[in-house]
């Protein structure tokens, strides 16, 4: 049974232009929707992955991006429902714990670093303001994810002008056909 894919966006939601709403117009990608995309508050976040995860039948690959990154670990570390993910792409994590962001996103504090029970790759960037280089690989090692470095690629979203993103894709291919 082929794998649906859940795209995760992150703090603010992802407009049209961003590779993650492209992805879900051109493949048919579920998006989960949040109630409040300003002020995302974690539990409900987390209990809105369960509900769609819940809801949605057979394997599940996740493509998160920024906050939803952070969203997939916190998700990982109290979910009964983790067998039910294949894999995780996760985007340019956003880093919660950096004085600027902390204020703007109380709760989402300390980011769950335990080892995802599923296979995850974790993409980041050279120049990324919401998140060092250093601090996006270390988060792939806790989370036991692939490692892949996009070099000068800013937060990894509409901004970056990767339109459609095929390398992107390509990485989500490779995990929906383990």
């Amino acid at each position: 049974m082929s794998a649906t894919v859940l795209i995760l966006p992150g703090w603010q939601g992802s407009g049209p232009e961003h590779w993650q709403m492209r992805w879900a117009d051109r493949h048919g990608y579920a998006v989960v929707e949040q109630n409040d995309w300003q002020r995302p508050r974690r539990g409900d976040w987390l209990a809105r992955l369960d509900e769609v995860v819940i809801d949605t039948p057979g394997p599940l690959v996740l493509a998160a991006h920024s906050l939803g990154c952070i969203q997939v670990a916190a998700w990982a570390a109290v979910s009964q429902q983790t067998s039910r993910i294949r894999g995780a792409l996760l985007v340019a994590p956003g880093d919660v714990e950096m004085p600027e962001l902390k204020e703007l996103l109380p709760g989402w504090q300390p980011i769950m670093r335990q080892p995802l029970p599923f296979k995850s790759t974790v993409v980041g960037s050279q120049n990324d303001p919401f998140c060092s280089v250093e601090r996006a690989q270390g988060l792939a090692q806790d989370w036991g994810a692939q490692w892949v470095d996009l070099g000068l690629a800013g937060h990894i979203n509409a901004e970056s002008s990767l339109g459609d993103w095929p390398e992107g894709h390509a990485l989500l291919q490779t995990l929906l056909k383990e």
